[in-house]
């Protein structure tokens, strides 16, 4: 499994058959560089433009933007209830987190969660491969609760989003709060991660580059 960071909380995943899934594709507003290419699956965490830009991709792939058990393009998918904010979506709406069977790998997209998850949300969740986790503060979950959280699920493999990068201006921090309370991060040179073989170790942070903005 290839996980590519496009910037953001948008990811590209590609399987070894060649299936290719976006999550959280974002406008050019944001300020990264817009994904534009074909791609077989999209999830969509909550319908804000810097999540739910579909018009630059160029085919018409499957969407789930919905909570429930969905298996599209033979990619099982679960979609599990949340919300945007710590008072339940009254500021800003709720939210989808993902799980993915990929590849055997579970991968779950925590999309903006805007809470601490709850034991029940802990179980519903379950064991996690690859956890892709907003830790910018401010419109979700900050650096030292996004560490609790990921703590919490106890996945292999973390890989923070939706943090401040020199690419963006949004009212958001850095990935350093979260670093700091994970203590055990590693930067990849690289906007590409590959997960292959059995993994072991848990609570593993990633530190990816955004893809090429060329």
């Amino acid at each position: 499994m290839e996980i590519t960071w496009i910037g953001h909380s948008c990811f590209l995943i590609k399987d070894s058959k060649g299936r290719r899934i976006l999550t959280d594709p974002f406008d050019d507003s944001v300020g990264y560089k817009t994904f534009k290419d074909e791609v077989d699956l999209v999830t969509i965490s909550h319908h804000h433009f810097d999540h739910d830009y579909l018009d630059s991709i160029k085919n018409k792939p499957e969407i789930i933007d919905k909570v429930g058990l969905f298996n599209k393009c033979d990619i099982p998918v679960e979609g599990i209830p949340s919300y945007h904010d710590d008072v339940k979506g009254a500021k800003r709406g709720e939210n989808i987190i993902y799980v993915l069977t990929i590849d055997g790998y579970k991968v779950c997209h925590l999309g903006d969660l805007g809470h601490i998850l709850s034991e029940e949300d802990i179980k519903k969740i379950g064991d996690i491969d690859v956890l892709l986790i907003p830790v910018g503060g401010n419109y979700t979950i900050d650096g030292k609760e996004a560490s609790y959280v990921a703590k919490s699920i106890n996945p292999h493999i973390i890989i923070p989003m939706h943090y401040k990068t020199s690419y963006i201006s949004f009212p958001i921090s850095g990935v350093e709060t979260f670093i700091t309370n994970m203590k055990n991060a590693t930067k990849v040179e690289s906007h590409i991660l590959k997960v292959e073989g059995e993994l072991t170790e848990r609570n593993v942070v990633k530190i990816l580059e955004p893809a090429p903005q060329n």
